[in-house]
């Protein structure tokens, strides 16, 4: 992308057996986004970490100049380039800045840089993210995501309001996406509970605890323990989603059934689903789209392959060790 920089990066959204195709759920989106490219930064920030490969730290600082240049001005961030000469989708409902999952990615992702590659830029993109995100309401899963980059950072002072923001917003047990949602809450981005758990260990707070567990129980562990069956349509988004949870529950949660419901998640990778078949070929580290009904999506696109990287972080160690340098 070198309209963000000489070395920036971006990836392509979408992937089908013919090729790559662009975004247009919400009329033509663009090629690229912050979304998925600010998702693959943290992610290649864990693998840095545990390989110190000098690609894997090229490809991330690549990747944060594309979600640097995105971020606007005023601190908050456009989502969708429409071309590779970098045409920022200004207007799009899927890309135009405001209290959005995009805008929540790009404050976690620049405080991830900020902390693993020691960066300023980074330092100070997330600073003036944090304040607009800190000064308006948002709905509770892009506050869990909010919440997120307070935790990793070590903001508390936001912490005990957002957490009450999200236990305001629940269906009797059921902590909700949105107060306008109705019948059981979907499961993508869907991250109240592990949040919760994590929050209730930094500040010491067991009622956030009992109210994660409480909700788990009611919508995570049933979907888990039914290998997401009862489901016309499974993503990778969904299951990841749980696994993030249940990881956070069993790190504040000393009962080893959030160890065996984590692992049995992430068995539906491969083969522990409705298909009966892999959804991760790790032959090739390809992940599809997701499970319709009985049967796996030929599709394979950004979002699918990052959020089972993050995981299944283990293997995309491995594979990284495993690759050759492609930057030479």
């Amino acid at each position: 992308m070198p309209a963000a920089g000489p070395n920036a990066l971006a990836l392509t959204i979408y992937e089908h057996p013919d090729g790559a195709v662009h975004a247009e759920e919400s009329g033509f989106e663009g090629v690229a986004c912050v979304d998925d490219t600010a998702r693959l930064l943290t992610c290649l920030a864990d693998v840095w970490e545990r390989t110190q490969l000098p690609w894997v730290r090229r490809w991330a600082l690549g990747l944060r100049d594309f979600v640097l240049w995105m971020q606007e001005p005023d601190g908050r961030w456009l989502n969708f380039i429409h071309d590779w000469e970098g045409d920022k989708n200004r207007a799009g409902i899927t890309s135009r800045p405001g209290q959005n999952f995009w805008m929540a990615r790009g404050v976690i992702a620049a405080q991830r840089a900020a902390s693993v590659f020691d960066d300023p830029a980074a330092k100070d993109a997330f600073e003036r993210g944090f304040a607009c995100i800190a000064e308006a309401d948002a709905p509770p899963d892009v506050r869990a995501l909010h919440m997120v980059a307070a935790l990793a950072q070590g903001d508390r002072m936001h912490l005990e309001r957002w957490a009450d923001e999200l236990l305001d917003c629940r269906d009797g047990d059921v902590l909700k996406n949105s107060p306008y949602e109705t019948g059981e809450p979907h499961l993508w981005a869907h991250i109240q509970e592990g949040v919760l758990a994590w929050t209730a260990r930094t500040l010491d707070r067991p009622d956030y605890l009992e109210a994660a567990i409480a909700s788990a129980d009611a919508i995570v562990v049933p979907a888990v323990a039914d290998a997401f069956r009862e489901r016309i349509s499974t993503s990778p988004y969904d299951v990841a989603s749980c696994i993030w949870s249940l990881d956070h529950l069993l790190a504040s949660d000393p009962d080893e059934r959030w160890a065996a419901l984590a692992a049995d998640a992430r068995a539906w990778f491969d083969g522990r689903n409705a298909a009966g078949r892999p959804v991760y070929d790790r032959a090739v580290g390809r992940v599809g789209d997701g499970v319709d009904e009985d049967r796996v999506s030929e599709n394979s696109g950004a979002e699918s392959n990052i959020v089972a990287a993050q995981v299944l972080l283990d293997a995309a160690v491995a594979s990284a060790l495993a690759m050759a340098d492609p930057f030479v």
